[in-house]
């Protein structure tokens, strides 16, 4: 009887390996949708269209890619779907934003971790900036700081929310200057966050270079500083660093973006995706339009995502215990 069992058992196992490896072989068969936790036209959308707009191709996917935008409370209202409704089949992927998403969890109120998905590869890097309206009376983030000592509380700065990397560079600005700011995080990510500083609803804002690239292009902000390692010699080599204005503020808060599966998801769909879109990614159409856009890129394979997001799991971990 116990040899029986074992017997269907493993016919039984047989046939799923089968199912999926002709799964894998036929995958996609059909468009692929890319969950983005944020609202039309900001940083993260406005990438996202681009890198997966070769997707159809017959040497990438062979079927296209289209965005679904699930925005609300900094990235967690589409990543709690993302963990808890998506279906773990290929067929519905999500842009990740890291640190948004692990320093979330590791505050917690949410419903995910970075357990609760797998990499696939990433695509940019983009780090965040200090930018304030183009009639501001602040021409330095000296006399930003200045301000915000003599006025605590008064010197406003808007951001797509909270524990993104807008969030950490004003947490890190504030200890780092020990001025008082007012972080207002704005329905809508970081386009509503952008809005509202050339509006002049808020004396300042922190945003993504790519947006604040775009903006000042526009004639709309004027940059102050790049919370960054290095200046951005590629779009901003005007604008100083934090540190270089003598400010003790690294690159924890810059915002790696690249597209994810829901864990679970058959491993042969998730090597069949990490093979194709670091390939998507580099695509000459992709890069010129990601250049033009004002969008730092940094390829990245499922392997040093891997890496990259246990690295970022042990420095927000220390750094928010510190914030």
């Amino acid at each position: 009887m116990n040899k029986l069992i074992k017997s269907i058992a493993m016919g039984i196992a047989g046939v799923a390996m089968t199912a999926t490896a002709a799964l894998a072989a036929d995958y996609p068969e059909r468009p692929i949708g890319v969950a983005v936790s944020y609202g039309a036209g900001g940083a993260t959308d406005f990438q996202a269209r681009i890198v997966t707009m070769v997707a159809g191709n017959e040497d990438i996917l062979g079927q296209p890619m289209y965005i679904v935008n699930k925005p609300g409370a900094g990235g967690r209202v589409g990543w709690n779907w993302f963990a808890t409704e998506a279906d773990a089949d290929g067929y519905t992927l999500s842009a990740y934003n890291i640190p948004h998403f692990v320093a979330q969890s590791i505050k917690g109120g949410v419903q995910y971790s970075k357990d609760s998905f797998e990499p696939i590869a990433n695509w940019g890097a983009d780090p965040a900036v200090v930018v304030v309206g183009k009639d501001s009376k602040f021409n330095t983030i000296q006399e930003l700081v200045d301000f915000a000592k003599a006025n605590p509380g008064k010197a406003t700065l808007s951001g797509a929310g909270l524990f993104v990397g807008h969030h950490i560079a004003a947490l890190q600005i504030e200890k780092a200057t020990e001025a008082k700011f007012a972080y207002i995080p704005t329905k809508g990510g970081g386009a509503a966050a952008m809005k509202a500083v050339i509006a002049g609803d808020v004396v300042g804002g922190i945003n993504n270079l790519s947006d604040a690239f775009r903006a000042r292009e526009a004639g709309n902000v004027k940059i102050l500083a790049v919370a960054d390692l290095q200046r951005n010699e590629e779009f901003l080599p005007d604008v100083p660093t934090l540190m270089e204005a003598g400010y003790d503020v690294d690159n924890a808060s810059v915002n790696f973006r690249g597209l994810m599966v829901k864990k679970g998801t058959p491993q042969e769909v998730i090597d069949k995706l990490a093979a194709k879109v670091p390939e998507m990614f580099a695509n000459a159409r992709v890069v010129k339009r990601m250049k033009a856009g004002g969008s730092p890129m940094k390829i990245m394979s499922r392997a040093e995502v891997q890496a990259m997001w246990e690295k970022r799991q042990e420095t927000l971990t220390e750094l928010l215990a510190g914030l």
